[in-house]
C-alpha cells in the first residue's frame, strides 16, 4: 500500500506503478518531467537577477538543446561558468553546468522513470515473495472474517434465525422465506411457508396448483435455506431443523441446448436421469415439472414412474419436493406411504383467481390454466373458445380426474411381484370409446410385442452389409407407418 498506486495499469507502460514519496530519485524525475517549463522560467528569472541583463532568456531547440541567449551589447556583463555554444550575428548562446545537468535529466526523465519504476517493482515483488506465506494467511483470515461479518449483518437486517443442524434425515422449516424474492417485493409482504420432510414418514411432497401460484419459488426457497444452513449462515425462517444433505439436485425451469442438438425435453430427461442415478437418502431433490416437453400420456407416465422410483428404491430415496401439473399423481399418496400431497392455495372470485401463495395440505384437482391465460393478456376470443373446448372435454370425461388403482407388480412385471422396484397404482383414463378410424395418441414407448420390435430382434446385424441394413431400416419404417403410410 505504501509503494504501489491504488489504480495502476494492467500492463507496464512507462510509469504509473509506484506511489509518490516511496523513492526520492523517482520523485525528482517526476518533478523534472512534469515541471520542466516552470524550472526553465525560474532559471531564467534567477539568471536575469544575477547578471542584471533583462533581455537574457533560456530557450530550447532540437539542434542545440537548452541554452542561455545573451545579446552582444550585454556580453561584458556575464560572469561565472558560461560556456559558449553558438555565435550569432546579434547574440551569443551559452550553457552552464546547471543547465547541462538539467537538460540531461529532463530529456531522459520519461525513459528513466519507466526503468526505475520497473526496477523498484521487481524489488518489491521479491520482498512480497519472501513474506508470501504470512500474506496469504492474513488474506484467508480477512476473507473469512469478511464472509462471516456479511452473514451476520444479513441475518440481523433481515430477521434470520440460527438453524438447528442435525445428522438425520429430517427437514423442518417453520415460516420459511425466499431470501431474494422477499427483498424484491414492493408494497407486498412475502408469504412464508412451512416445510416438513423426513425419510420415514414424509419423504416426498407432491405440490399441485396453478401457474403463477408460487410453486417454483417455494422449491427454490427450500433449496436456498438448506444451502445457507450448511455454509454456516442463519436462514430466513421462524425456526429450522435441517439434517445435513450430501447434495441438492434440481430439475427446475425449461431450456434447450442448441449447441449440442438437445431439445427441451431431452435436457429435462438428462437432468432427471442424473438425479435418479446419483441421489442418495441424504440428498435433497427439487423437481419442478417432469414430462412437459412431450405428449400428455408420456409425460404423466414418466412423472409417475419417477415418483415411484424415488419412493421405492432404497438407495435413491431422497427427500423430495415435486411440483407438478399432473393431478393424477396425487393418487400416489393413497398407496405409497411416504408421499404427502400439498397445494398452493388460491381464492376464486367470480371469474378471477387470487393467489394466496400459501402451501396447504391436500392436492389440487384443477390447473386454472384458462384463468392464468386470461391474466396474461390472451385475446378474449381465444380465452372464451378455450372455455368451450374445456367444457366439451370435461363432458366427454377425457380430463385427468379418473384414476383407478391396479394391483402393483414387480419391476420384472411378473404376476408374483418379483423384482426390486414394486410399483403403485397406474393412471387409467376413462373416456368415450375410440371413434372408428381414429388414432390413439402416439407414445414414446412401443409395446414389447409390437411387430416392429419382433422384426428388429430377428435382424443379424453382424452379417448384414450396409446396403442390406439400409433396406431393412426402410422396411421397418414402412411397417411402423402402417398400410396407409401415416
Amino acid at each position: 500500500a505504501r509503494a504501489l498506486l491504488d489504480h495502476r495499469p494492467l500492463w507496464r507502460p512507462p510509469g504509473g506503478l509506484i506511489r509518490g514519496g516511496y523513492n526520492e530519485e523517482l520523485d525528482d524525475l517526476r518533478v523534472i518531467s512534469s515541471g520542466g517549463k516552470r524550472w526553465i522560467a525560474e532559471l531564467q528569472q534567477k539568471e536575469r537577477e544575477r547578471t542584471g541583463i533583462q533581455s537574457l532568456k533560456v530557450d530550447y531547440n532540437r539542434v542545440f538543446g537548452y541554452y542561455i541567449e545573451v545579446t552582444k551589447p550585454n556580453l561584458d556583463r556575464l560572469e561565472g561558468e558560461y560556456i559558449r555554444k553558438q555565435t550569432m550575428r546579434n547574440a551569443e548562446r551559452f550553457i552552464t553546468p546547471e543547465l547541462k545537468e538539467y537538460e540531461e535529466k529532463i530529456l531522459g526523465a520519461e525513459e528513466k522513470i519507466g526503468e526505475l519504476e520497473y526496477t523498484l517493482f521487481l524489488e518489491l515483488r521479491e520482498e512480497v515473495a519472501a513474506s508470501l506465506g504470512e500474506i496469504q494467511g492474513n488474506a484467508r483470515a480477512i476473507a473469512q472474517l469478511d464472509f462471516l461479518t456479511a452473514l451476520a449483518e444479513l441475518a440481523v437486517r433481515n430477521d434470520y434465525v440460527a438453524p438447528e443442524i442435525v445428522d438425520g434425515p429430517v427437514l423442518e422449516i417453520d415460516d420459511g422465506r425466499h431470501p431474494v424474492v422477499e427483498q424484491l417485493l414492493q408494497g407486498e409482504a412475502f408469504v412464508p411457508n412451512d416445510t416438513q420432510l423426513d425419510n420415514r414418514t414424509k419423504q416426498i411432497a407432491l405440490i399441485t396448483g396453478p401457474n403463477m401460484a408460487g410453486k417454483s419459488t417455494y422449491l427454490r426457497q427450500v433449496g436456498l435455506i438448506v444451502l445457507m444452513a450448511q455454509i454456516g449462515s442463519f436462514v430466513p425462517a421462524r425456526s429450522a431443523k435441517i439434517g445435513i444433505v450430501d447434495r441438492i439436485f434440481t430439475r427446475v425451469g425449461a431450456s434447450d441446448n442448441l449447441a449440442r442438438g438437445e431439445s427441451t425435453f431431452l435436457v429435462e430427461m438428462n437432468e432427471t436421469a442424473n438425479i435418479l442415478n446419483n441421489a442418495t437418502p441424504q440428498s435433497l431433490v427439487l423437481l419442478d415439472e417432469i414430462g412437459r416437453g412431450t405428449s400428455t400420456f408420456d409425460g404423466l407416465s414418466i412423472a409417475w414412474a419417477v415418483t415411484e422410483y424415488l419412493h421405492n428404491t432404497t438407495e435413491r430415496a431422497a427427500k423430495t419436493l415435486f411440483a407438478t401439473h399432473y393431478h393424477e399423481l396425487i393418487e400416489l399418496a393413497s398407496s405409497l406411504d411416504r408421499i404427502a400431497n400439498y397445494n398452493v392455495a388460491i381464492r376464486e372470485q367470480e371469474d378471477q383467481i387470487v393467489f394466496l401463495r400459501k402451501v396447504m395440505p391436500g392436492g389440487s384437482d384443477r390447473s386454472y390454466g384458462i384463468q392464468v391465460a386470461r391474466m396474461a393478456g390472451l385475446p378474449r376470443s381465444v380465452v372464451e373458445r378455450a372455455r368451450v373446448i374445456l367444457a366439451d372435454l370435461e363432458d366427454e370425461d377425457l380430463s385427468a380426474d379418473g384414476v383407478d388403482g391396479v394391483e402393483g407388480v414387480g419391476a420384472a412385471g411378473g404376476p408374483d411381484g418379483a423384482g426390486d422396484t414394486p410399483r403403485g397404482p397406474s393412471p387409467v383414463r376413462h373416456g368415450r370409446p375410440k371413434a372408428e378410424g381414429a388414432e390413439y395418441q402416439l407414445s414414446l414407448f412401443l409395446p414389447a410385442d409390437h411387430p416392429v420390435v419382433e422384426d428388429i430382434k430377428e435382424l443379424d446385424l453382424d452379417l448384414m452389409t450396409p446396403v442390406e441394413a439400409m433396406n431393412a431400416l426402410y422396411r421397418l419404417q414402412q411397417k411402423a407407418a402402417g398400410p396407409d403410410g401415416d
